[in-house]
Parts: structure tokens; sequence; C-alpha cells
């Protein structure tokens, strides 16, 4: 519809220009100052693309019209200027309207996530079975954010479990200013081919909002956190650590994203690095594929585990 309004505004202005060309050679051209100057086809190609509702196409045969009927300008600055008045009020109304239905919805309501789910199975010389599923939720209020998220995941070769890793979190925000928030975490884990039988981490501290728009997000957080582990030897560990985090999102098109997170933390001698890359494509509604690689690394793990560990993945995502 964008498309046909604007080549209705090409096919109208040269008509325009050669009626105001050919009134000014027979002495009859317009004063400047006429209310009546703009021509109805010109008034009505505006208020057509005014009742659309898109304010891009209305800039962009605002700026057409004024090509067309240089001498209408004041009146289509006029309209223009009654337009942005009209859609200012439509804004605050919105906004009004919004911040009602968040104060009246309760606990259970205004969630929104997304599923993700996946398995891999291959035979042969060596037999392997891969399960992953996760769940991530989000609740937007008026001032506080709770994201809530778990993943699991098993693999198996030749009937041996070879990766057993569970995830939970649970992080609520609480809006300062604009771009800046205060956070809290509570998140389990457990991965003993990482060392570990169960990890538990608390914390909270502060996050920056750096772009925030429908295409581009940027979150960097930072904060301590009070940090219990339990090796897989038996062994327990109670510590202090400082942890750092980026969240990076791109809407790169209307059926293609890309996202970065990651999460550092420092426990002096020891400390993790958590890093998860991910590409989502649009197949079906709300269905989407994603791929994704995923790095974790843990400085001086228990002897017979790796340092690093990493996870290719192909899974499918249902957003809600």
């Amino acid at each position: 519809m964008t498309v046909r309004i604007l080549l209705a505004a090409l096919a109208v202005a040269p008509a325009v220009i050669s009626h105001a060309a050919a009134a000014q050679s027979a002495g009859d051209a317009p004063p400047a100052a006429d209310v009546d100057a703009l021509d109805p086809g010109i008034r009505k190609m505006i208020d057509t693309a005014i009742a659309k509702g898109n304010e891009a196409t209305v800039t962009s045969v605002l700026a057409v019209a004024r090509q067309a009927a240089p001498d209408a300008k004041a009146e289509i600055d006029q309209l223009e200027q009654q337009w942005r008045s009209q859609l200012a009020d439509q804004k605050v109304r919105a906004h009004e309207r919004h911040l009602a239905e968040l104060r009246a919805a309760s606990a259970l309501e205004n969630w929104k996530g997304e599923v993700e789910f996946g398995a891999s199975r291959s035979t042969g010389s060596t037999t392997n079975f891969g399960l992953l599923g996760s769940l991530d939720l989000k609740r937007e209020g008026i001032d506080w954010t709770h994201q809530l998220s778990a993943r699991a995941e098993v693999q198996s070769t030749n009937g041996i479990t070879t990766a057993e890793r569970t995830f939970a979190a649970w992080q609520p925000n609480y809006r300062v200013q604009a771009k800046t928030y205060a956070y809290g975490l509570a998140q389990y884990e457990h991965d003993p081919f990482a060392g570990y039988d169960s990890r538990y981490t608390l914390g909270g501290g502060l996050g920056y909002r750096a772009l925030s728009s429908d295409r581009v997000k940027l979150e960097f957080e930072g904060g301590p956190t009070l940090r219990r582990v339990l090796e897989v030897d038996g062994d327990v560990q109670s510590r202090l650590a400082g942890r750092g985090s980026m969240n990076f999102a791109w809407r790169v098109t209307p059926t293609l994203s890309f996202s970065q997170k990651t999460a550092v933390y420092v426990e002096g001698a020891d400390g993790n690095v958590v890093a998860n890359t991910a590409l989502d494509t649009k197949l079906i509604g709300n269905l989407k594929a994603r791929f994704s690689y995923n790095v974790q690394y843990e400085r001086n793990p228990p002897i017979g585990t790796a340092g690093v560990n990493t996870q290719s993945r192909a899974t499918f995502v249902y957003g809600f």
C-alpha cells in the first residue's frame, strides 16, 4: 500500500507542475499565501496517507507534495502540523492505556516467551542420542521486569551418558532511569562433565541499556555474587565473585535475527565464562529455526574434566 501511495504521488506531481506552469505563463499564477493553492488531487493523496497511519509514508508523501506544489507550501506545512499534533495525542493516549492495562494485570498475565526443542540420533559404528529443551519467560511491568529461564540437555554415546546439563535462573529488574536498572539474580547449574554436580549463584547489581530500539538491543550488567559449588569429587566451595554480562540482539530482517549473550564470573583464581551465539530464521507463524553455538570455559576445573566445552545446535523455537 505504501508503494501505491508513493507511485500515486509521483504520478500526480508532473500534472500539477504542468498546470502551475501553464497558469503562470497565462499571468494567472496563484499567490503563495492562498490557502486554496493546493491541488485537490494532492490534498486527497495526503489525506489518504494520513488515514493509513504509517508515519514514514506520510513523511514521504508530504515531501513529494512540496515538490509538486511549491506555491502551496504554507498549506502543506499547516497540514503537517495538524497531523503531527494528532499523532502526538494518539501516542500519549496509547501509552496511558498501556499503563492502565499493566496496573490492572494480575501476576499471571502479560507473560511472553519461547520454547526451544531439539533432538538428534545417529547409528552405525557408534550410536548417539541427544535431547534438548528450554523455556524462557519474560514479564514487563511499569517498573519491574521478570525473566525466568530453564534448560535441560542430555546426550549419550553407545548407551553411555556423555553430556548432562541443567540450568535454571530468575532475574528481576527494577527500572531506575530510562536506560538504567537494578537487578537481582538467582541461578542453579548442574554439569558433572564440567566438574560440578551443582552450582548456586545469588547476586545483584546494575544494568545499562546502551541500545533499545525495535531492531537493535544492547545491555550491560555487572555486580557481586555469592556462589556455592558442589564439585564432582565431593568438595564444597563457597566464594564471593564478580559478574559481568553483555546481551546483544539484532533483527537483521523481518525473518532473520542474531543474538549474542555472554556472562563472565571472576572468583579469584577460579571463574568461568559462558557465551552463546544464535541465529534465528522465521519458518511459519511463531515457529523459528535456531542455529546456535555455545562455549563454556571453566578456569581450574577438577582433574579429569575439560576446561572448555562447546556445543553446536540446530533446534526449533516456538514463541508465544
